[in-house]
């Protein structure tokens, strides 16, 4: 089972990455769930500067931006 993490503390960009994501995990049919982080200090841990983040089996995938719903499903792959 994927671990799939969505770090950032709220923002819209925030939830627009964790909305987005779990849309790509849902196409793909992933068994995974997705966990938001919130925490600075857990979301410091990463290496994670800049908000939204999104990590997958802890490694970051893409810090900053929200990815499209297609460049998404490509980094769950």
């Amino acid at each position: 089972m994927k671990e799939v993490r969505v770090l950032g503390s709220g923002c819209p960009k925030c939830e627009e990455l964790m909305k987005q994501t779990q849309a790509a995990v849902n196409e793909l049919g992933l068994d995974c769930q997705v966990k938001k982080v919130t925490d600075i200090m857990a979301i410091t841990t990463y290496g994670v500067m800049m908000t939204p983040a999104l990590v997958v089996d802890g490694q970051v995938k893409v810090s900053g931006k929200v990815p499209s719903l297609h460049d998404l499903k490509k980094m769950l792959s």
